[in-house]
């Protein structure tokens, strides 16, 4: 058992199976998980929860992921990472994630132990610019 402190992850998504099932996936990988299902309001619950990463649906009602992003980030702690999580093409995430200063993407169909590992990743790396979390 290891005792590093849990990685603590928002997922933010207006698809509430998407939400149960990323949140259980990670929630087995010992990872402490928090779920919102609206763009409203992501800012003031990143100032007030400070997790460590934030998994950012692109697609959402109301305000967009790269927008929210904008908005969130200046009240996030320095040490929070955005991360952009879409079913949409490979190629349209990376550029929507590097015009929108988010610190990595994913597509949606990256499950299990596979986006665990992904995050995991990221959450050691130095803050930069948008790459994948391979």
């Amino acid at each position: 058992m290891s005792s590093e402190p849990k990685i603590r992850v928002l997922i933010v998504d207006d698809d509430p199976d998407q939400l149960a099932l990323t949140e259980r996936s990670l929630s087995s990988f010992n990872f402490e998980v928090r779920t919102h299902r609206s763009s409203l309001g992501v800012s003031n619950l990143v100032r007030t929860t400070a997790p460590d990463i934030v998994l950012l649906d692109v697609n959402i009602p109301a305000l967009s992921g790269d927008k929210v992003l904008a908005l969130a980030r200046q009240q996030a702690p320095e040490h929070t990472r955005f991360v952009l999580y879409s079913a949409s093409d490979e190629a349209k995430l990376r550029s929507l994630a590097l015009a929108a200063g988010a610190d990595s993407y994913l597509s949606k169909s990256t499950q299990g132990a596979d986006l665990a590992r992904k995050l995991e990743k990221l959450h050691k790396r130095p803050r930069g610019a948008a790459a994948p979390a391979k």
